[in-house]
C-alpha cells in the first residue's frame, strides 16, 4: 500500500513482472502475485504521470498580470504532500535513500538531495541525476528547477552553494554568507560533523513557507534575500538560515518517528536561532531573542488555544506546526540547558545525536539521552512543560523588615484557582533562583560580583499557589531579581516598591529583568516612573531594553511622555527608532504628529522605521487628530506612488496607515486599488488584509462591497492570498463575512487555511454582536482617556511645582 493522490498509475512491476493494482485516488494498492519473504528485497517500478498536482509540486511562471515572474518548479513535502507528486510511504517514520533523474529545458538547472552524480546534454534539454545515499523520509525529498545564479562557497571541502534569481548574487552573499561559519558552529556543538556531501540553499518565488529543510538542499522564500538597506535591522534572514541548517541534524539526520514529536526537531531548530544569536551577538541579544520566542508562544496560548506540546489529537499534522511546537519547544530546550548546566547539556545533545543518527526518535529518546549522559531524570520538567499545556503565571511582591533585617518575597501562581489553593494539575513545581542586588560591593560579604552590581542568590522551591519566603540579609538590597537569569518559561508581574523597580531597571545585569522592571514601573505610572523610564530610553546600553522602555512609556498616560519619547528618535539603532515611532502613535498629540510627519518626509535609513511612521500617522489621524485625516491620506497616497522598494515594506506601511482611518471612503478607495492583480505581491497582500481593518468603520454599503471583494479574492488558489483573505474577513464585524469564511474552509486543500478560517468564523461571530454599541463606546472611551490624561498632567505639574 502506497500513498498516491490523484496520480495516473500506468503500470506496476515487481522484479520486472507486471502486477495487478488498484488506485482510488488516495492510495495505490499492489496485489502481489507472489508473497514477500522476510529478509528478501523486492524491486518495485511504478510508471505514472500527473498533471497540475494539487500540492507537493508547484509550477511558477509569468502570466498577464506578472509578466516578469521567473519560470520555476519546486516542491514542498511537509507534512504529507509528497504523495501528490510521486507514490511513496508518506510518513516520517519511513526512511529510504532517494534518487532522481530530471530533464529540464536549457538554461534551467535542477537541484535535488545528495550528490549530482551525472549530467547529460540532450539537444535543447539537460538531464540532472541526483543521488541521496543516506536514508531520509519522503517529506524531505525535494526538487527545485529554475534559471538560477549559483554562488559557490565551501566548508571543509564540501560545497556550500546558494541559488538565487540572476541579478541577486550580492543579496545572496549578504543573506546566506555566514552559512559555512554556522556549519562549523553546529558541527562542534552537536558533536557530529555535517553529515551530507553538500549543502545547498535555493531561494524560490511564491514559496509557501519561510524555509524547508530538505536533506542537504534547503528551499527558502526569495523574500528573505536582503538588499543593503534591509540588512540594517533585519536579522530574521540570518535566523532563518540558522534554523533550516540546524534541521540537517535535528529532523534530517535524527528523524521524528511520529508528527506528535515534531517539537524535538522544530524546538531545537528554533533554539539554534538563540544559540547562533548568542555566539554572533552576545548573551544579551540571545536573552532578548529567547524572550521573543516565549512571547510568541504566550500570545498563542492566550488568544488562540492551549495544548500539550506532545499530543496525538489533531486532524492534519500541519495543525501541530504552531507556536507551541516551535517557540515553546525552544524554551523547553533552554530549560533543559538550565537544569543540566552547560557541560552536561551539550554532552546530552551529542549523545542524543550520536545514538540516533540516521534513525527515528520520539520524546522518550531525548529523556533517555539525558539520563545516559548525565544520570539525571528530567521527567518532572517534561511532565509540566511538554506533556501538559500551560506555564506558570507568577505574581511577586517584596517587603523589607528593617528591624529584623529580613527580606520577604511572596510568590503567587495566579494561573491556579484561589478557591481550592490550586489543584496539582494547575500548579508548577520548580526551583527558582531569587537574587538580591547591591550596587556597591561589600568586602565582608560572600556575594558574586558583576560590573557595577553584586548579587546574592538563593534558590527556593515554588510549588504552592502562594508562598512567602524570608531571607536574612546583612543590609537592605537595592533590588530583587526573581528567577535570576530568567531561564524558566513563565509570565511574571512584579509588585515591588518604586525605588526597588528603579534600581532594578538601572542596575540588574540581566536585560530581561530590566524589561520586567520597566513594565512594572509603567503600570505604577506617575512622574517618577516616567523619569526613570526616560533615563533608560537614552541611557541603557542594550538596544532591546531601550525598545521595551519605549513601549512601556506609551502605556503611561501623561502628556510629558511624548517629549520623553522624542529623545529616542535619534537613537543609533534602527530597532529602537522603530519602537519609538510605534510608541508615539499611541500619544495622540500634535507634537507626536508633527514629529512623525517630519520623520516620514525626511526618510530614515531603515525601511521598517519609515513603514512604522506611515502606519503611525494613519493611527494618529484616526483618533483625536481627525482634522488631519485629509492631509495624512494625501501624504500616504504619495508614499504609495513614490516609495516602491524591498519587499514593499514602506508602501505596506502606508497601506496599513490608511486602514487605520476606518471611516474614510477615500482611504478605502486607495486601498482597494492595490488589491488588483499585477500589484507587487507583498503590497497586494497587505492591501487585502487592510480591507478587513478599515471595514469596521465603514458604512453598510461599503461593508457589503468589501465582503464581495474578499469573496472574489477567496477564489484564488495561492496560499498566501487565501491567508490574507482570511485575515481580512476575521477582522470584520458583520455576519456576512461568515459565509465566505465557511466556503473557504470547506474548499481549501490546505489544512493551515482551514484552521485559521474556522477560528476567524468564531471571531466574527463574537465581533458581530453589537457593532454600533461598540463604536459608540469606543468614541466615548477615547474622549474620557483624553480628559483623564489632561487631569493627570495638571496634577503632576502641580506636584512638581510644590516639590520645587
Amino acid at each position: 500500500m502506497l500513498d498516491a493522490v490523484n496520480l495516473n498509475i500506468h503500470s506496476v512491476l515487481v522484479d520486472g513482472i507486471s502486477q495487478p493494482f488498484d488506485c482510488d485516488g488516495e492510495q495505490l494498492q499492489v496485489r502481489l502475485l507472489n508473497p514477500t519473504e522476510t529478509g528478501h528485497d523486492i524491486k518495485i517500478a511504478i510508471a505514472y504521470s500527473v498533471e497540475k498536482p494539487q500540492r507537493g509540486l508547484y509550477f511558477i511562471g509569468p502570466d498577464r498580470h506578472y509578466p516578469n515572474k521567473p519560470t520555476q518548479a519546486w516542491t514542498q513535502g511537509e507534512d504529507e504532500d509528497s504523495r501528490f507528486w510521486f507514490p511513496c510511504f508518506d510518513y516520517p517514520g519511513q526512511l529510504a535513500t532517494s534518487e532522481i533523474r530530471v530533464k529540464v529545458p536549457k538554461p534551467l538547472i535542477a537541484i535535488s538531495n545528495g550528490e549530482l552524480i551525472a549530467t547529460e546534454e540532450e539537444g535543447e534539454f539537460k538531464i540532472y541525476h541526483w543521488l541521496q545515499q543516506h536514508i531520509h523520509p519522503t517529506y524531505l525529498m525535494t526538487l527545485a528547477v529554475g534559471d538560477f545564479a549559483e554562488i559557490r562557497d565551501e566548508w571543509q571541502g564540501k560545497p556550500v552553494t546558494y541559488y538565487v534569481e540572476k541579478g541577486r548574487e550580492e543579496d545572496a552573499r549578504r543573506s546566506m554568507g555566514k552559512t559555512p561559519q554556522m556549519i562549523e558552529f553546529f558541527s562542534q556543538k552537536f558533536g557530529y560533523p555535517y553529515p551530507y556531501p553538500k549543502y545547498a540553499q535555493v531561494c524560490v518565488d511564491d514559496f509557501i513557507f519561510g524555509g524547508m529543510e530538505n536533506t542537504s538542499t534547503t528551499l527558502l522564500t526569495d523574500r528573505c534575500l536582503l538588499d543593503e538597506r534591509a540588512a540594517i535591522d533585519n536579522q530574521r534572514t540570518e535566523s532563518l538560515v540558522a534554523h533550516e541548517l540546524a534541521h540537517q541534524w535535528f529532523g534530517d539526520l535524527v528523524v521524528i518517528k511520529h508528527w506528535s514529536h515534531a517539537w524535538i526537531k522544530e524546538g531545537m531548530a528554533s533554539y539554534c536561532e538563540v544559540l547562533w544569536t548568542e555566539k554572533e551577538y552576545g548573551k544579551d541579544d540571545a536573552a532578548y531573542y529567547l524572550l521573543g520566542e516565549a512571547r510568541s508562544y504566550l500570545a498563542e496560548d492566550k488568544s488562540r488555544y492551549r495544548r500539550p506540546i506532545v499530543t496525538h489529537v489533531y486532524r492534519e499534522a500541519i495543525e501541530l506546526y504552531d507556536r507551541h511546537l516551535y517557540e515553546k519547544g525552544a524554551c523547553v530546550y533552554h530549560m533543559i540547558r538550565t537544569e543540566l548546566g552547560e557541560e552536561l547539556f551539550w554532552k546530552t545533545i551529542q549523545t542524543f545525536v550520536g545514538d540516533n543518527a540516521h534513525s527515528t526518535v520520539e520524546t522518550v529518546d531525548l529523556l533517555r539521552a539525558i539520563e545516559k549522559a548525565t544520570g539525571r531524570n528530567l521527567l518532572f520538567l517534561f511532565d509540566q512543560y511538554v506533556f501538559r499545556g500551560g506555564h506558570p503565571d507568577y505574581k511577586v511582591s517584596y517587603s523589607w523588615d528593617g528591624d529584623s533585617q529580613l527580606a520577604k518575597v511572596t510568590v503567587t501562581q495566579t494561573q491556579a484557582k484561589a478557591d481550592n489553593n490550586g489543584s496539582k494539575s494547575e500548579l508548577f513545581d520548580l526551583k527558582i533562583p531569587i537574587a538580591f542586588g547591591y550596587t556597591q560591593q561589600d568586602a565582608n560579604s560572600s556575594v558574586e560580583t558583576f560590573p557595577d552590581t553584586s548579587l546574592l542568590t538563593f534558590t527556593v522551591r515554588v510549588h504552592q499557589r502562594e508562598q512567602s519566603f524570608y531571607f536574612p540579609l546583612e543590609k537592605k538590597p537595592q533590588f530583587i531579581s526573581f528567577d535570576r537569569g530568567n531561564n524558566y518559561l513563565k509570565t511574571v508581574a512584579l509588585e515591588y516598591p518604586i525605588p526597588e523597580l528603579k534600581a532594578q531597571l538601572k542596575f540588574d545585569p540581566d536585560p530581561v529583568s530590566r524589561i520586567y522592571a520597566a513594565k512594572a514601573l509603567a503600570k505604577k505610572g506617575g512622574l517618577e516612573a516616567v523619569n526613570a523610564l526616560s533615563e533608560a530610553l537614552t541611557g541603557d546600553a542594550f538596544w532591546g531594553v531601550r525598545v521595551e522602555v519605549a513601549k512601556q512609556l506609551a502605556e503611561v498616560k501623561l502628556d510629558l511622555v511624548a517629549t520623553a519619547l522624542m529623545a529616542g528618535l535619534p537613537d543609533e539603532d534602527a530597532r529602537v527608532r522603530r519602537a519609538v515611532v510605534e510608541a508615539l502613535s499611541k500619544i495622540k498629540t500634535l507634537e507626536s504628529y508633527e514629529a512623525l510627519k517630519q520623520l516620514l518626509a525626511k526618510g530614515d535609513p531603515s525601511y521598517y522605521v519609515e513603514a512604522s511612521a506611515a502606519n503611525a500617522l494613519g493611527n494618529l489621524a484616526s483618533g483625536l487628530l481627525k482634522t488631519k485625516e485629509n492631509e495624512v491620506s494625501q501624504l500616504l497616497t504619495d508614499i504609495l506612488r513614490e516609495r516602491a522598494g524591498w519587499n514593499e515594506v514602506v508602501r505596506s506601511g502606508a497601506i496599513s496607515g490608511l486602514s487605520q482611518m476606518k471611516s474614510s471612503p477615500v482611504a478605502l478607495d486607495v486601498i482597494s486599488e492595490y488589491t488588483r492583480p499585477g500589484i507587487p505581491q507583498p503590497l497586494r497582500l497587505s492591501a487585502i488584509r487592510a480591507l478587513g481593518t478599515i471595514s469596521t468603520g465603514q458604512t453598510s454599503n461599503h461593508i457589503e462591497w468589501i465582503v464581495q471583494q474578499l469573496e472574489e479574492l477567496s477564489g484564488e488558489t495561492f496560499f498566501l492570498t487565501q491567508v490574507a483573505v482570511v485575515s481580512a474577513l476575521g477582522q470584520m464585524e458583520t455576519v456576512k463575512a461568515i459565509g465566505v469564511l465557511q466556503s473557504l474552509s470547506d474548499q481549501t486543500p490546505d489544512g493551515r487555511v482551514r484552521r485559521i478560517a474556522e477560528e476567524a468564523i468564531q471571531k466574527v461571530q463574537k465581533n458581530a454582536g453589537s457593532e454600533q454599541a461598540v463604536k459608540q463606546l469606543r468614541e466615548e472611551f477615547e474622549q474620557l482617556k483624553k480628559e483623564n490624561q489632561e487631569l493627570k498632567s495638571r496634577l503632576e505639574n502641580l506636584e512638581a511645582k510644590a516639590k520645587g
